[in-house]
């Protein structure tokens, strides 16, 4: 397949100019990640769990707006990744970073075994069985309480401390840090996805799957790989969730997180993997302002600026990023002197 065949906006980003520091984006998240331990050293517990929701959302990113597939059970595989972790750390072994390993070759195992079948569908079908996919795992995990502990959660395991050094402990810095680094090593990952040509196939299926799989494109296998590269992700999140709560609960599987996110990707941004990070800064930020003010009433919040955001920002809160950033260019070149 040539750039030519390709869809014409799969073609513009061929030709898109790239950042001059090939590490730009990381360094932003790491930097900000920075400024905000200094500046809310109080509320690590919510910052961690930002961080840590912002890399299921990347997941859910990288399956919906880059290869779009319509999925509203992801917390499938988020889930999984964070009893896999714990079940690890319990008969196994505490290295948080093996566990977190073991949750991510848990959302990829959960990825491939039900999206194989999943995938044959399409349209409602497919968001149906996604969400009845959640739903079995998390019966399931009610039902094997001996091993999962049911309603009350898996708990009882220890986390021994990071590259032996940097303890788990209640001031939560450890697991900020942890939480951190995760999502910067996996944004990276996922953004040389997104730029490679298997990212461009991807987007191009997304736009006319038809015309790919005429030229050639194996279209099942592909989405089939994304979905379980996003399952490895989410599974990731999940394990970093387990270790920093120290529970994995039913509420990871949950149909109310699947559709959280979602409502985070969406509010961000598909089309761009930096929609999903500020699309979860700002839902969990008025989550805990609005419902610290009416614990009742804060999805009216919520969805008074998903409205706002689908009316008059339909690429999400990343347009106006987009938008500053094309400001401050003009404002730029219009200051520069005249050759």
């Amino acid at each position: 397949m040539t750039a030519t065949t390709l869809p014409m906006e799969t073609r513009g980003a061929l030709t898109r100019p790239r950042m001059r520091a090939p590490l730009a984006p990381e360094m932003l998240i790491a930097t900000l990640g920075l400024l905000a331990f200094a500046t809310f050293p109080d509320d690590l517990g919510l910052l961690t769990n930002i961080l840590t929701t912002s890399i299921f959302a990347l997941s859910l990113n990288l399956v919906l707006g880059q290869a779009g597939i319509a999925s509203m059970g992801h917390a499938a595989m988020f889930g999984v990744g964070g009893y896999a972790a714990g079940l690890f750390a319990m008969h196994v072994s505490s290295s948080p970073l093996m566990g977190m390993a073991a949750g991510g070759v848990a959302g990829l195992l959960i990825a491939l075994l039900s999206g194989a079948i999943l995938l044959r569908a399409h349209g409602l079908t497919l968001v149906m069985l996604t969400i009845a996919t959640a739903q079995l795992l998390l019966e399931l995990a009610n039902y094997a309480r001996g091993i999962t502990g049911g309603d009350d959660g898996l708990t009882g395991f220890k986390v021994m401390p990071l590259f032996g050094q940097f303890a788990f402990d209640f001031t939560g810095r450890t697991g900020y840090f942890y939480a951190l680094g995760a999502l910067v090593i996996v944004y990276f990952g996922l953004r040389k996805v997104v730029e490679s040509p298997f990212g461009l196939t991807a987007r191009a299926i997304k736009q006319d799957a038809g015309r790919v799989e005429a030229l050639g494109g194996r279209v099942y296998a592909h989405l089939l790989l994304t979905y379980v590269i996003g399952g490895l992700v989410a599974g990731i999140a999940g394990a970093i969730a387990t270790q920093t709560t120290k529970v994995a609960s039913l509420s990871m599987l949950d149909f109310h997180l699947s559709a959280g996110v979602l409502i985070m990707v969406v509010l961000g941004g598909t089309s761009r993997l930096a929609g999903a990070i500020l699309g979860t800064v700002a839902y969990m930020t008025i989550h805990h302002v609005a419902a610290g003010l009416s614990p009742h009433h804060w999805l009216l919040v919520i969805g008074l600026l998903l409205i706002f955001v689908m009316v008059l920002l339909p690429g999400g809160l990343i347009q106006l990023v987009d938008l500053a950033l094309a400001r401050m260019s003009r404002k730029r070149k219009s200051s520069e002197p005249l050759q």
